[in-house]
């Protein structure tokens, strides 16, 4: 497959000649042009809303099968799939193998660019069997362009291996959208700067994965109302957070709180269960674990 022969016709490489003057203007105007520019993105993500909803049920669906959630991604686009996968075992509690992220180049390119790592089919191929990827798993291959040959020879290994696929482009069509059983497209234009797709492309994505992570740990019980429950007390800011959520859930005194935590490990969503209910960290842990680790059957409220 030739993967150059598109780059002309895509709308990511698009200049756009009402800005041809645009290093000439002063900082203020420059910055009032991206400003705009940004306007377009979270339309755009909002017409793909239908898409993201199907992605989210393949990703839950993983979840409750024992399977995980992997990106895959090459420069800023790879960068976002860890960023996002990442902050997801502080924010939610989830073992760290849960959703993971590979990235062309490896963790190398996660502080310098090392751009001719994302033109090798084969070596996304290799990624994908090296994470031992099934038919538990869902794969979501990140690209503006969405020819990336690293990310289109992951995700074609990944279907070939049974894994639920989605890509997530900002050019329709694409090679990836030929072959992901889902694709997420939102169109943002061309850039500021023709080609920069670190740009509204990549806010764009980064809202993207926002929404496939922090819905599907909506879904699988990491959050009560709108409240974190699941997070891991592990550091100043996050012990405070914490005994907030269980505050505010309980509505119990501080000393009652502390301690419940103490004894939970500083596991906010086991002190709510202690607190509520009157019973020992042991006891709240069961009671989760009967009602699929969602608070609210725990709690008995509706």
């Amino acid at each position: 497959m030739d993967y150059t022969r598109t780059l002309d016709r895509l709308v990511t490489e698009t200049i756009n000649p009402d800005l041809s003057g645009l290093d000439t203007l002063p900082t203020v105007s420059i910055l009032q042009i991206m400003n705009a520019e940004d306007d377009n993105v979270a339309p755009a993500v909002a017409l793909e809303i239908p898409n993201i909803s199907r992605a989210v049920r393949k990703i839950v669906c993983s979840f409750r099968n024992q399977g995980r959630l992997i990106y895959v991604g090459a420069g800023t686009s790879g960068r976002l799939g860890v960023l996002d996968a990442s902050e997801c075992p502080p924010t939610f509690g989830s073992p760290p193998q849960l959703i993971q992220a590979i990235i062309a180049g490896g963790d190398t390119a996660l502080r310098r660019s090392i751009e001719g790592a994302e033109d090798d089919v084969e070596a996304g191929a290799i990624a994908i069997a090296e994470h031992d990827v099934n038919d538990n798993d869902t794969v979501v291959g990140i690209s503006a362009s969405g020819r990336t040959p690293y990310v289109c020879g992951a995700l074609a290994k990944a279907r070939q291996r049974g894994a639920s696929t989605v890509a997530v482009v900002n050019n329709r069509p694409s090679e990836m959208e030929k072959i992901a059983a889902i694709t997420i497209a939102p169109i943002v234009g061309p850039e500021v700067l023709a080609g920069s797709t670190r740009l509204k492309a990549g806010t764009a994505q980064k809202m993207v994965l926002n929404m496939l992570t922090t819905c599907a740990m909506i879904e699988t019980g990491k959050t009560y109302g709108n409240l974190m429950v699941d997070v891991r007390a592990t550091n100043v800011k996050l012990v405070a957070r914490a005994k907030r959520i269980v505050r505010q859930v309980t509505g119990a005194m501080p000393d009652v709180i502390e301690k419940a935590l103490d004894e939970a490990g500083g596991n906010a969503k086991v002190a709510i269960v202690m607190v509520s209910r009157n019973i020992t960290a042991s006891a709240a842990e069961e009671r989760l674990t009967a009602c699929g680790g969602f608070l609210r059957k725990a709690l008995g409220v509706g």
